[in-house]
């Protein structure tokens, strides 16, 4: 695997197992305001999109205003009413230290807001591992390349310097058309056939075979 300077995770089903919260409250927030709930294959297709691209995917026939009460419901579902947990995936944390360890940059770039990425870096305790992010709310949404090119500037990176790692096909073409590396992750939302799609340098099924690729060494004999 080539020695990258900059590896930029995706968050949600990247690092995250946060899907089925994810899921539920696009469902219950269909639910509370009349609108016929999307499938749980349906809703788990749109994570990755900014919100109010995801919510315009699944209700194309919402206007601006049903646009808005969406969004305004789904944060109050995700937020304060849905319980179901969002751990890290097993072996992330462990990854995130040996790598910055490694003196990798690292950054992140999700379909999550400002607000949203906070809550779950004070939660996780794993906001000091990055070096730079990008959010839905202050970017294009993905799979537009707009979020990687604006690391690289920040960060000084040329494109050939960086991988881009996700779960989704919104990551790994954004990384295509920003010009950067990929790798993609099969247990977040889509699998390999779908990921394979973008030429991706690897992919993988966890984040044991994901330390692996990146350290070169087991993450068992980590500790």
């Amino acid at each position: 695997m080539h020695n990258y300077k900059l590896i930029i995770f995706d968050w949600d089903g990247t690092l995250m197992d946060s899907v089925d919260r994810i899921v539920f409250s696009m469902q219950a927030s269909a639910t509370a305001l009349s609108f016929t709930p999307p499938s749980y294959d349906q809703a788990k297709q749109i994570i990755g999109l900014s919100l109010s691209k995801a919510i315009q995917t699944l209700f194309p026939s919402a206007n601006k205003e049903q646009v808005k009460l969406l969004t305004a419901q789904y944060k109050h579902q995700y937020v304060e009413v849905n319980t179901t947990p969002t751990p890290l995936f097993e072996h992330a944390f462990e990854l995130l230290v040996n790598l910055k360890q490694d003196n990798k940059l690292l950054a992140v770039a999700t379909g999550k807001g400002r607000g949203g990425l906070q809550r779950v870096w004070q939660a996780s305790d794993t906001e000091h591992f990055f070096h730079a992010s990008r959010c839905a709310d202050e970017s294009i949404s993905k799979p537009d390349p707009d979020m990687i090119n604006s690391l690289l500037k920040e960060l000084n990176i040329q494109q050939h310097e960086a991988v881009m790692i996700g779960d989704t096909s919104f990551d790994l073409e954004m990384a295509q058309k920003a010009g950067v590396d990929s790798i993609g992750v099969t247990y977040g939302v889509h699998d390999e056939d779908v990921l394979s799609k973008y030429q991706p340098r690897a992919i993988v099924d966890s984040l044991a075979e994901l330390y692996e690729l990146l350290l070169n060494t087991s993450v068992k004999h980590k500790t």
